[in-house]
Formats: structure tokens, C-alpha cells, sequence
């Protein structure tokens, strides 16, 4: 391993959006987004970088059926304004 810090936080992500049984997501975070989300699949690059693997390979490999509307591609966290 040659980052243990980042894969005790990649971990702790994962652990935090596991699936919810349904198809979707379990972290409130991440409500309305089919398993696995967003956060799951960076925290499976980053368990994958921790090892020194590429970082652009899931660790775990998982097959899912997505929905057709899906497209697979990050969204962008919504602009957040700061008071002034």
C-alpha cells in the first residue's frame, strides 16, 4: 500500500454509500441515484490509487443494469453561493 491515509478515507466512502437494497443509493447524499453512485466509484479509484493500481480502474468490478435515461458521466455539484 503506498497511501494508507487516502485508503482509510476511500474505505470510509464506500462503507458510506453502499447499496440500499432497492437499486439505489443508501447515503442520503446521494438520494434518487442508482448503486453505484458517484461517490462509490471514486472511492473504488481512490481504494485502487491507495494500492498503487491506476487510478482510472474500479478496485471491484460490478455490473449493474442502468437506466436508459442514465448516462453514466458525473454531474458537476450544483454552484453554491457564499454570502456576500
Amino acid at each position: 500500500m503506498t497511501d494508507p491515509l487516502l485508503w482509510k478515507l476511500a474505505l470510509e466512502v464506500a462503507d458510506a454509500h453502499e447499496p440500499d437494497g432497492e437499486g439505489g443509493c443508501r447515503n442520503l447524499l446521494c438520494a434518487g441515484e442508482p448503486w453505484p453512485c458517484t461517490a462509490w466509484n471514486n472511492a473504488q479509484r481512490a481504494l485502487s490509487a491507495a494500492q498503487g493500481g491506476p487510478a482510472g480502474e474500479p478496485a471491484v468490478a460490478v455490473t449493474y443494469n442502468s437506466p436508459a435515461a442514465w448516462s453514466g458521466v458525473p454531474m458537476p455539484p450544483a454552484n453554491r453561493r457564499t454570502a456576500a
